[in-house]
């Protein structure tokens, strides 16, 4: 297999005791520390020809040598997709995702996820995990629309996913949730995990649950609704929606944790506006993290896509009647 990288790197005793894997990718910004591990494995990298683990606690006057292969192609198709892009350097690529758009391909979904549009959009990829791939570092739901940042490198992707690890990423959202919610700001501290019974999803009630922490605080009151705004301590799976649903206030349009058939007794023009909705009404507003290369702050953006604006529009002139 071609190799775009040969190299051999002498360990200084500055460097001694680190593990193998952490070194290879700290020296090697286009490897990735998983790559690494994984190369390691392979025999591709070695120690003076010795097979070692990725954990090996590397000494002074070792000598590493190996090749990094040169990224293959994936599977996916680049497709035209439309991508609203918020911020785009070589580096990452901040994009506004639209309602609808699956994030990764899977079973039933290899064609049409952001992951082809992204293969369209970005011919610069430098490749991660041996592939020339974009890198998700995290995800939101189809349905679910906002901020999302992908990795276009290694190097990226491996600085961004410790931020989002070490939860130095501060992400905060937009919910239309059911309900008159008191009081006007609170933290939900429940640990999710799988739902017992139906398999794909969330709940409050699982043997094998981990912490969660939602804080949120009431942005706008509406007849029997309310437009929160939600800080994310934690990043479970549907935590927003499982938490929400928890306390007895789901989120507008959310079909799958009882978002859907809530808003009885209502006037009639707001119960046909809320049942209104098509999908859960929640937004990634505003994404805030360390630039992997330029080590600065930046804080986006995304503006509330048309049909949760439309909603929150029709709902305020309600409360005005």
């Amino acid at each position: 297999m071609p190799c775009k990288n040969v190299f051999t790197i002498l360990v200084e005793e500055r460097d001694a005791g680190a593990r193998m894997d952490a070194f290879v990718s700290s020296y090697l910004p286009e490897c990735s520390r998983s790559l690494a591990a994984d190369l390691i494995l392979k025999g591709e990298i070695r120690v003076r020809e010795s097979l070692k683990k990725p954990g090996y606690r590397i000494k002074s006057g070792d000598e590493i040598r190996g090749g990094i292969p040169a990224p293959e192609p994936v599977s996916y198709l680049p497709e035209p997709i439309e991508l609203d892009i918020l911020y785009e350097d070589k580096h990452l690529i901040l994009i506004n995702k639209q309602p609808g758009l699956v994030v990764h391909p899977a079973p039933g979904h290899y064609t049409g996820t952001l992951v082809n549009a992204l293969l369209y959009h970005c011919p610069d990829l430098e490749g991660i995990g041996g592939k020339l791939r974009p890198g998700i570092v995290h995800r939101l739901d189809r349905d679910t629309s906002g901020v999302l940042v992908v990795a276009k490198n290694a190097g990226a992707q491996d600085h961004l996913s410790e931020q989002f690890k070490s939860r130095t990423v501060k992400k905060t959202y937009l919910a239309l949730v059911h309900g008159e919610i008191r009081p006007d700001a609170g933290t939900i501290s429940l640990p999710i995990g799988r739902h017992p019974v139906h398999r794909k999803k969330m709940s409050t009630n699982s043997g094998r649950a981990r912490e969660a922490e939602t804080a949120w605080r009431v942005k706008e009151r509406f007849p029997g609704a309310a437009l929160l705004e939600v800080s994310l301590k934690t990043g479970r799976t549907h935590q927003i929606r499982v938490h929400c649903a928890a306390i007895r206030h789901p989120v507008i349009g959310d079909e799958v944790y009882g978002g859907s058939g809530t808003g009885k007794n209502l006037p009639k023009e707001v119960s046909l506006l809320i049942q209104s909705a098509k999908r859960q009404m929640l937004h990634a507003w505003r994404l805030e993290f360390t630039h992997p290369a330029t080590g600065q702050r930046i804080s986006i953006e995304a503006q509330v896509p048309h049909d949760m604006a439309e909603l929150i529009v029709g709902l305020r002139n309600a409360a005005n009647l």
